[in-house]
């Protein structure tokens, strides 16, 4: 067994958000926020072992690997969506109805009241195998 420390670590998986390119600055940050919270409940693998400083004061535990944030247009968002559930993918929507709503109760009824193909995404949150991630978000850029 290799215990280098000090080599990179490369993940099979992959932790990808996809944001709609139009969305303000405070909307892409709560897009993400919501979009990757519901990952650590349904791939619990995700998450690391809780953190501790130095005084030994308790931290929650974060994700054991980086959340890759892409951008694209409503088209890529799309097809990204739909490559994603093709591929059994885990994946999270934000429509744009959330925006109107104050609770997770809304949230959901607005997002069932829809069928999927007339979803009007502003951001999906997937994660899998690092290669059906890649080709689910393909055509997709790196945020800025």
């Amino acid at each position: 067994m290799d215990n280098d420390t000090t080599a990179p670590v490369r993940f099979d998986t992959k932790i990808a958000v996809l944001l709609r390119e139009d969305l303000e600055t405070w909307q892409r940050l709560n897009v993400t926020a919501f979009l990757v919270s519901g990952l650590g409940s349904e791939a619990g693998e995700v998450i690391g072992e809780p953190y501790e400083d130095a005084d030994s004061t308790p931290y929650l535990p974060m994700f054991r690997q980086p959340v890759m944030v892409f951008e694209g247009g409503k088209e890529t968002m799309t097809a990204a969506h739909g490559k994603a559930l093709a591929r059994g993918l885990k994946v999270a929507v934000f429509t744009s109805d959330l925006f109107a709503t104050g609770n997770d109760r809304d949230n959901r009824a607005a997002v069932r009241a829809v069928p999927r193909d007339q979803l009007d995404l502003v951001g999906i949150a997937v994660y899998g195998p690092r290669n059906a991630v890649d080709k689910a978000l393909k055509g997709a850029r790196m945020h800025p």
